[in-house]
């Protein structure tokens, strides 16, 4: 679809005809959709803010002053919505802990289970090495999976300082598991 002809569907849909409307919907449903599951990481979440964005866009139509720069305003809507969809949601649970836990996976040994328990145990040695305000900050988001919004409430902070705050905490963090590895690897040797 050349430019002229999106600009023209899109006065057209401005002026209320539905069919030029969904001619538009056709013709970017898949770059609205690639660009949501990019950002999302999960189809049936991308399928649904595509057509959220959509909605969105129809009934904002009419405040888009350059009908050619239709495909540039739909990009931003979609990655605007995207973005806030992450922010609002946290991290994603696929069942509770508790039943998480408890299930075995057909080739789990004990001695898988014992190195896990090893691994869990250094994580947690190496959060009580960082910084109150960074153990918090990676305890809240990763391990009782509130999402940025309710950090931001809880610790008085705008968002932006928790997104900055989990990012230098998950460096910190980083630079203290792989300060403790040469240990873990010269015992190993020595036995």
């Amino acid at each position: 679809m050349m430019l002229n002809e999106t600009a023209s569907l899109v006065l057209s849909a401005q002026s209320g005809d539905r069919s030029a409307y969904g001619r538009l919907v056709e013709r970017f449903q898949p770059t609205v959709y690639a660009l949501a599951l990019g950002k999302l990481r999960n189809p049936i979440e991308a399928q649904e803010l595509t057509q959220e964005v959509f909605v969105h866009a129809m009934l904002r139509l009419a405040q888009l002053r350059e009908p050619a720069a239709f495909a540039g305003w739909l990009r931003q809507i979609t990655v605007r919505m995207a973005i806030n969809r992450l922010t609002r949601r946290g991290p994603l649970h696929s069942g509770e802990d508790e039943i998480l836990e408890n299930a075995r996976a057909a080739e789990q040994t004990p001695l898988d289970e014992m190195v896990r328990a090893e691994q869990r145990a250094g994580l947690w040695k190496g959060l009580d090495r960082l910084k109150t305000l960074d153990r918090e900050a990676l305890v809240a988001f990763y391990i009782r999976g509130r999402s940025l919004k309710q950090i931001s409430r809880e610790m008085e902070t705008p968002v932006g300082t928790i997104k900055r705050r989990l990012h230098v905490a998950r460096q910190r963090l980083k630079r203290v598991l792989e300060k403790s590895r040469p240990r873990q690897t010269d015992a190993l040797a020595a036995c």
